[in-house]
This record gives C-alpha cells, structure tokens and sequence, in this order.
C-alpha cells in the first residue's frame, strides 16, 4: 500500500443516495463469512447488493495504479490523459511520481451497524482511496476508513453533483493533508470533459489519523515507526 501521494486522481466507483447506507450493505455478513481470511476475495463482494458495478469500475482504476506502481508509463499514461482538462500539461513520467489513482465512493450517511472493519478494508484492497459524505453515522467506520488510508471526506451537499465514471483530481492533498487543511477544492472532471469545483471538509483529523493517512495505512505508519 503506498503512502499517500502529492496529488490523486481518483475515478467515481459508485454514488449512493440512499439516506443510509450500513456496513451490511457495504460488505455482507452472510455469504462472505467462508472468505475473511481472504481479502481478497472477500472484496469481491463489496456493495454488491447497492451497487454490482461497484467492484468491476473500482478494480477496473485499479489497473492503472498497478501500472503507475509497475513503471508501465504507457498504460497509466492514458489515465493521466484526463488531466489535460484541468491545465496539466506535465509529463507522464513526473505524473507517475506525483500523482496516484485510485477510486473513490459516495455515500450519503456511511457505517450504520456493526463495526465491521472489511466495510473499509475491502474498498482499499480494491484500491478505494477515499470517501465522500454528508457524514459518518459511527465514528467507528470513518475510523476504519483512515486506519486503511481511506481519506474521509465530507460534503454538506444534500444532492451532491457527482456520477460514477466521473473523474476526481484531488492537487497539493498530501500537503493539505499535512498543513491539517479542513477544507480541500477537488476538480470534477465529467464524461464530456467539463470541469466544476467540488468543496470538500476533511474534519477533526487528528495528529495520530494525520500520520496514517501520509503512511498510506496503519500498518505502514507501524512499519515507519
């Protein structure tokens, strides 16, 4: 798991408008219980009965991570394409250095019910790198969320202007990060290329949370320690 990056590009793997969405939703109890030893294929069956296409565009980001992490400047370099939009000219191999992908979930009210730490895990396995909100229901899901790197944004938008397949550049995040910023302008980039502003809050981020966010993880700020 990399630390977090200079800046992100993340894709909209699934926007949930539901009013609340419980971490039975997010990773199911039942069918999953023979896997929780396999993360990854436990993974597979996140959000799977709010949103199926959920982990086939989440994975489907991924690749271009992988081929960023793997030096593959042709693959990753078709992701970074869509930043030609917001103005950035820079070059693939800088990009590669600077500017990690992932994907990103919204959801209205996330983390209803039990403490279930794959709710969050299974999004980063998949290569989920943050959420949006209005807020968290338990602070123990957006707990979860930044032990696995998983930037907890909120957005006090009621109805939110955001599509799954839309594209979200997060510039200078690893700085805001840093600065312990609560406030944090992504771009949108749309399917037709347009470019809008979304206000984002990153609230009560502590010392301990701000330190595994940078790390990436938990356990990557142990293996710093």
């Amino acid at each position: 798991m990399p630390a977090l990056t200079e800046n992100l590009l993340l894709q909209v793997a699934s926007v949930i408008r539901d009013e609340v969405t419980t971490t039975d939703e997010l990773i199911p109890s039942g069918e999953t219980a023979s896997y929780r030893s396999n993360p990854y294929k436990i993974s597979e069956f996140t959000l799977i009965r709010k949103d199926p296409q959920y982990v086939g565009r989440a994975k489907a980001a991924q690749e271009f991570e992988k081929a960023r992490v793997a030096g593959d400047k042709e693959k990753a370099g078709t992701f970074y394409q869509v930043l030609k939009a917001v103005g950035v000219d820079t070059p693939v191999e800088e990009l590669m250095k600077t500017t990690g992908i992932g994907s990103v979930l919204y959801a209205k009210r996330p983390g209803d019910g039990s403490a279930r730490e794959y709710a969050a895990s299974c999004q980063k396995v998949l290569g989920g790198l943050a959420n949006i909100c209005i807020e968290y229901v338990t602070k123990r899901y957006r707990s979860n969320c930044v032990n696995w790197g998983i930037l907890p944004f909120t957005c006090p938008e009621k109805e939110i202007v955001l599509e799954p397949g839309e594209y979200l550049y997060l510039p200078g995040i690893r700085k805001a990060v840093e600065d312990g910023a609560t406030r944090f302008t992504a771009k949108v980039i749309g399917k037709d290329g347009a470019i809008r502003d979304l206000e984002l809050e990153l609230n009560g981020v502590t010392e301990a949370e701000k330190k595994v966010l940078l790390a990436g993880s938990l356990i990557n700020s142990y293996k710093e320690a």
